[in-house]
């Protein structure tokens, strides 16, 4: 059996950078035509409002981008690994490489290192500005086009809410909540009237989330110029409900990659389940191996299809292959969220499968 050639440094350097071509073409394409979709999706959202102008539509587009195009990176790898692989073969470059002893896995190396290093990129430095913009999008897009005021936030300090009512505001803070009972522990309620003057704080062992209302237990009331005096129980209107509450957190997206572990712990200490949160850290972790494995599959497609001179079969399969992974990412997602499944294992199985499938296939119709 003739001994396999080892790839030189150019070539590999050379496989790389027309990967990386390839993939940043496929890429910014898919994001001018998410970008162009974005903007008539908030024109019309934003139709009927005149305060939302077409610089606000432009500025909401472009903060959500970058997200959007976070999502869409294991796509164009794919298709620039497609357009890669099979460029490389239609010009027999790769076919003069087989012929000096180059395996399928020396020259597919460079480009799986290089998707493994742009997984890593993303995470540790992209991420943290994907997140950020997002959030301000989220903000803007929370007061331009649905209007709501009411906000909460959870901190070291525990629990903090606030909500509005013709009366005025109410600032809630609690050191922890149950969440299954929507009952609140610690509790001060901070109460100011239509002008932002404070009226008075309400401080309460417990305060349980019942019938549109917090209602307190064993409250002490105190209020400006006027004695403290102690309540059995307080009744606090509220529009809160516990489907509110729970997708009132900050989205795991609007966290960045270094930021999410430190909010996973303080959901867990305030009582709330961190289930979605742990999720998407773990899928993120995840990323840069379903990188590599979008690699291996571009390969298996682009290889066994340029022999047999089939471009509409060969992006026929990439977008069949496509949508199986974002059908099988949505499915094993919602279990882990549902926690029929851990979270790891939710967020790993994706990548996983991907890679399985790419290298059995690779093996059988290249024989290793």
């Amino acid at each position: 059996m003739a001994e396999r050639a080892a790839l030189s440094p150019t070539l590999s350097l050379y496989i790389a950078r027309r990967f990386l071509v390839g993939f940043s073409l496929i890429l910014v394409s898919l994001a001018a035509i998410i970008f162009l979709i974005d903007v008539v999706e908030l024109l019309r959202r934003g139709a009927g409002r005149p305060e939302i102008t077409f610089n606000l539509i432009l500025q909401l587009a472009l903060l959500k981008l970058p997200h959007m195009i976070e999502k869409i990176v294991p796509f164009a790898i794919l298709f620039g690994g497609l357009s890669t692989f099979w460029r490389l073969t239609r010009t027999s470059e790769l076919v003069v490489a087989r012929a000096s002893g180059t395996s399928v896995w020396q020259f597919l190396f460079p480009a799986v290192v290089t998707a493994l290093a742009l997984g890593v990129f993303l995470n540790v430095a992209v991420n943290p500005l994907t997140a950020t913009l997002l959030l301000h999008y989220e903000q803007l897009e929370s007061k331009l086009l649905k209007g709501k005021d009411d906000l909460l936030a959870v901190s070291e300090s525990g629990l903090w809410l606030r909500q509005s009512d013709p009366r005025g505001q109410s600032v809630i803070h609690a050191e922890r909540m149950m969440s299954k009972d929507m009952v609140l522990r610690g509790v001060t309620v901070f109460l100011f009237d239509t002008n932002n003057h404070f009226v008075r704080r309400l401080d309460a062992e417990e305060a349980r989330l019942d019938n549109g209302a917090w209602r307190l237990r064993d409250v002490l009331v105190t209020a400006p110029n006027v004695p403290s005096r102690e309540q059995e129980e307080y009744s606090l209107p509220t529009d809160w409900t516990s489907n509110k509450i729970q997708d009132s957190f900050s989205a795991p997206e609007t966290l960045s990659f270094w930021r999410l572990p430190g909010f996973i712990a303080m959901l867990d200490k305030a009582g709330f389940a961190a289930t979605r949160h742990r999720v998407h850290w773990y899928s993120l972790l995840a990323m840069p191996l379903m990188l590599a494995a979008m690699v291996l599959i571009a390969a298996t497609f682009s290889l066994r299809m340029a022999r047999r001179g089939g471009v509409a079969l060969l992006i026929t399969s990439g977008v069949v292959f496509s949508f199986f992974v974002f059908f099988l990412s949505d499915v094993v997602f919602a279990m882990g969220l549902s926690s029929t499944i851990p979270p790891l294992l939710a967020a790993l199985t994706p990548a996983v499968v991907t890679t399985l499938i790419g290298a059995s296939v690779l093996l059988h119709i290249e024989d290793g």
